[in-house]
């Protein structure tokens, strides 16, 4: 019975949401017109808390509350602004981890901007944007994936102590090279999921685009510009990239777009070339954008899982260039300090170490 109620809140979501939709902007060929600027920033978690179950709602008013306390720490976190006249941080970083601070001194909570609310459908406080499994969490991965991610983000990983202690071990290092380094940290793809999209800690605007044949959302995070043909096919399978193969049909007034081809790494934690992602968006009449969507990768999580959200829209706003290497300086330094650290390191298998080993030279 339970299982039936689960099934019958979700359904009559859907309908409210497509019976909201007769009396959207439309284009001259009467599709809904999704063009515009959304943000896409929400404090809801992508995963429920444990401890929650599959309560997949909130009541309004501890909604309200959360957000009242939500925007009271965010502005009392912002207060602490940084000081122009501060001195260079301690050496190894002053192991703050903060927002985007790095434990290297870096900046403050300042510019991190995840979203102002919890987000609301039809009236309704989900507790995740996750929404099958009904837990509202990842299914369980395949094994072997966590070791994956450690390899793939080992700059990530690396817990910064001011010292070379990647000599410490046998393989390759995570500083050794521009290939060495994270993909989003070489500025390839985002660091949030950009496919299927999910709020990050900053920069979430999006801006559609819409012709007849064609449908752009570029993305503020790493300024990539996704492009879904409409009415088409797949390109081969060989031909595999970061952002996937997105085509896209209408379904009634929800444009459904499939995406596949993907590399083996994306913006999605975990996922690898296997990965297909199903997208359903849905104009709603107040202007905002339902945005619901299904992961499948088989070689990653032992079973498909889906989620959705609000997009709000944001008519009056823009979307800015985000030039996330500004002329390339970070690459450079940070394989300058690694060959530093390298040279200076006196650890236990530093002695052992040639020129080069486990670190790059």
């Amino acid at each position: 019975m339970r299982g039936f109620l689960q099934g019958s809140v979700i359904i009559g979501l859907l309908l409210g949401v497509s019976s909201a939709t007769a009396d959207v902007r439309r284009t001259p060929s009467g599709k809904p017109d999704l063009t515009g600027v959304y943000d896409t920033g929400t404090l809801t978690p992508t995963q429920r808390p444990e401890w929650l179950g599959e309560t997949e709602y909130l009541y309004p008013w501890f909604a309200r509350l959360l957000n009242w306390g939500f925007s009271v720490a965010a502005d009392w976190a912002i207060t602490d602004e940084s000081d122009p006249d501060r001195e260079a941080p301690p050496e190894g970083g002053d192991g703050n981890n903060i927002g985007g601070a790095g434990g290297v001194g870096g900046y403050n909570l300042f510019y991190i901007d995840p979203g102002s609310s919890l987000g609301e459908i039809e009236g309704r406080v989900p507790t995740s944007i996750i929404y099958d499994p009904p837990d509202g969490r990842y299914p369980d991965t395949q094994p072997g994936i966590s070791d994956r991610l450690g390899t793939i983000y080992q700059s990530f990983a690396h817990e910064n102590t001011g010292e070379a202690t990647w000599l410490d071990h046998d393989g390759p290092g995570p500083f050794d090279g521009p290939e060495s380094l994270a993909p989003s940290e070489r500025c390839l793809i985002s660091f949030g999921s950009t496919v299927p999209t999910i709020s990050s800690l900053y920069n979430n605007y999006k801006r559609i685009v819409q012709t007849d044949t064609h449908v752009m959302i570029l993305q503020e995070m790493v300024h990539d510009a996704r492009i879904i043909r409409l009415d088409s096919e797949h390109t081969p399978p060989g031909n595999r990239k970061w952002l996937g193969d997105s085509v896209g049909h209408w379904e009634g007034d929800t444009l459904v777009v499939n995406t596949r081809g993907f590399r083996n790494v994306s913006g999605l934690p975990g996922a690898d070339e296997n990965l297909m992602v199903t997208e359903r968006f849905t104009l709603m009449e107040d202007g905002n954008l339902y945005y619901d969507f299904t992961v499948t990768d088989e070689t990653v999580w032992t079973r498909p899982w889906s989620g959705r959200y609000v997009w709000q829209s944001k008519p009056e706003d823009r979307v800015y260039e985000y030039a996330c290497h500004e002329a390339n300086y970070s690459m450079g330094n940070i394989l300058r300090g690694a060959r530093l650290l390298e040279s200076e390191y006196e650890g236990p298998a530093a002695g052992d170490t040639e020129a080069g080993a486990g670190g790059g030279s």
